[in-house]
């Protein structure tokens, strides 16, 4: 299986079997994404140097006004794909099997989840899993130490709140906090 093959059957929305061709290239990509974040999360590196370690991670162009602090952490790497001007800052992990898009200037704070994938119900099929993707829009700032669930997209210049676990979509300049995430307030732009 090649990764664009992989993408796009991520792109659907069929399960993941336990041990089929798919699960398989979770396994092999899982391995270089260990490779890559120890060497971005090993030692120094200039802003060029970490520009090209995720283009290595993320296996595709990468715009140069993106910056991240390590550590960083994420089990694919294949299937991110950020915008102009985002930040991500220390300690996120990424789970991005379902495809994690963060649009321009979006803003990701310290320690912050984004997971993709869930597994079966079902305890005799537990090791197959379901998957949709993450939509982080334009402007947005996620605060530290949130989860953003599979499936959720977080509308242009929302704000998570710290600490929140967002599982429903967040609409377009609003903040949500809380576990569950539920509105806050509306942005007055």
């Amino acid at each position: 299986m090649t990764i664009q093959e992989f993408r796009d059957f991520m792109a659907t929305d069929e399960p993941i079997e336990a041990n089929s061709p798919v699960h398989m290239m979770f396994h092999k990509l899982s391995q270089e994404a260990l490779r890559i974040t120890a060497e971005i999360n090993g030692k120094y590196h200039t802003p060029e140097q970490l520009h090209d370690l995720l283009e290595q991670l993320w296996g595709r162009e990468v715009p140069k006004t993106v910056g991240l602090f390590p550590p960083f952490h994420t089990d694919c790497g294949k299937n991110t794909v950020v915008g102009e001007r985002v930040f991500i800052n220390m300690g996120c992990k990424f789970q991005d099997q379902g495809g994690i898009t963060i649009d321009e200037g979006a803003l990701i704070g310290h320690n912050v989840v984004l997971a993709t994938l869930n597994h079966f119900l079902d305890p005799d099929r537990r090791g197959g899993m379901t998957h949709a993707p993450i939509h982080i829009g334009k402007n947005a700032w996620i605060g530290a130490n949130a989860t953003i669930l599979a499936g959720v997209t977080v509308g242009d210049g929302a704000v998570v709140a710290a600490g929140a676990v967002v599982a429903k979509d967040v609409a377009p300049n609003t903040i949500v906090g809380g576990v569950p995430a539920k509105f806050i307030k509306k942005i007055v732009v």
